[in-house]
């Protein structure tokens, strides 16, 4: 049983406050999977406790045929309901049931949709004291630099040193705890991110990894770092002292297209400072660079490859000069802008093949293509994968990794 300290119950109330920003004529929905049943009634007590009318509805993460009826029963009649509908999803490793979700509440003039994901004492005593006003003041100030830039140089404490060339074609995604109208905001938050065109140099992540699996591997990385080095947009070699971690890779690398990189990413939650054991987003919200390599982050008409693994590495900390600029962001002293948020940005960072048509996007997905979750088969080792169709699976047979440079099919980029 997870333990709920002072600072996840001020964690709480700051979701409450800042986040949903609930009102005393409010209804709430939490609906959350078995893993996050704890953080539910925690959340649920509190409301309770505010006098704030609050319904929990239990789901399987995923696919669940019983959940839709659930959902509709726990519902409050659209008369009947004199303030706003606010529905607050929490669960550990995946985001489920959107466009049930997204339906259920249309039929409500007056609704908010809020989606956790790494549901446990951490997501509230750390990442979400932050507000997002707070939030939006830096990932403004990154923005605001990065999005007319065409280059990037970018070197860590830890030795990175990469280049990267961007294109306007590729949006920018800035994940803030807001989202627009009929958006879902998506929790933990505190993100900037976009594809990058090309990437090339040595990349080391001291931080931590996240990765759209379920394991129970130790996801920090400050022990054994993970260093990259990247051709053209994509890995060519790869070292880490860890073997667990080594055998992560290698697994990782088989999957098609694993080698690209599909997103430069810049984490802008500045109460997020050490690393948590599990995998999880909250890590890669920490103020620093991470390249998410595997799934892009952008439409499919604009990157047109596929692949059912996204793997977030994550650097601490980072300088950043954008073109010829002679003094760099430094990521973990942004001063924040005081300018209104672009318009051009999207709000939302995950990836869910049920999330497609509404206004919510990848940068660090969640979810396999086809809909179901990797599992490892022990620890450090990936079970058996779902591969869409438009996959690079034709290059996987003549793909292999020797001491840790990739060679053969995986040398092509899509």
């Amino acid at each position: 049983m997870e333990a709920m300290d002072s600072t996840t119950w001020t964690g709480i109330q700051s979701l409450l406050d800042n986040y949903l920003k609930v009102q005393a004529d409010d209804h709430v929905l939490v609906l959350y999977t078995s893993d996050s049943s704890e953080p539910a009634a925690w959340v649920s007590a509190a409301l309770d406790l505010r006098g704030i009318p609050v319904k929990r509805v239990w789901m399987v993460p995923l696919r669940d045929g019983g959940f839709p009826e659930r959902l509709t029963a726990a519902l409050p009649a659209p008369d009947e309901l004199k303030g706003r509908l606010l529905v607050l999803g929490l669960e550990r490793h995946s985001m489920s049931h959107a466009d049930v979700v997204a339906s259920a509440v249309s039929k409500y003039k007056n609704s908010r949709i809020l989606r956790a994901i790494s549901a446990c004492p951490d997501l509230f005593s750390t990442a979400l004291t932050v507000s997002p006003e707070e939030l939006t003041a830096r990932n403004v100030a990154l923005l605001e630099r990065l999005m007319t830039a065409k280059r990037l140089r970018i070197t860590t404490a830890g030795g990175s040193d990469i280049t990267i060339t961007l294109d306007s074609k590729h949006r920018w995604i800035s994940n803030r705890g807001m989202a627009r109208p009929g958006g879902v905001v998506i929790l933990p938050a505190g993100e900037v991110a976009t594809f990058p065109s090309s990437v090339a140099g040595k990349f080391v992540a001291d931080f931590a990894f996240n990765a759209n699996v379920i394991t129970s591997v130790d996801s920090r990385l400050h022990d054994h770092p993970v260093t990259l080095w990247l051709e053209d947009g994509r890995v060519v070699r790869y070292e880490c002292a860890d073997e667990t971690m080594n055998r992560f890779l290698e697994k990782s690398f088989y999957t098609h297209c694993a080698y690209n990189v599909g997103e430069l990413g810049f984490g802008t939650n500045f109460a997020v400072t050490d690393a948590i054991p599990m995998n999880s987003h909250i890590n890669e919200r920490r103020p620093g660079i991470h390249l998410g390599l595997g799934m892009h982050n952008q439409d499919p008409g604009v990157v047109d490859y596929k692949c059912s693994i996204h793997l977030d590495l994550i650097a601490r900390g980072g300088l950043v000069w954008a073109d010829d600029d002679s003094v760099p962001l430094d990521m973990e002293n942004i001063a924040p802008s005081s300018h209104a948020h672009p318009t051009s940005s999207r709000d939302e960072d995950v990836f869910s093949p049920d999330l497609e048509d509404l206004e919510v996007d990848d940068c660090c997905g969640i979810l396999t293509n086809d809909g179901s979750l990797k599992m490892f088969s022990e620890p450090g080792v990936l079970g058996a994968e779902s591969l869409d169709g438009n996959s690079c699976r034709a290059k996987e047979a003549s793909a292999r990794i020797e001491d840790g440079v990739l060679v053969g099919a995986l040398s092509d980029k899509t």
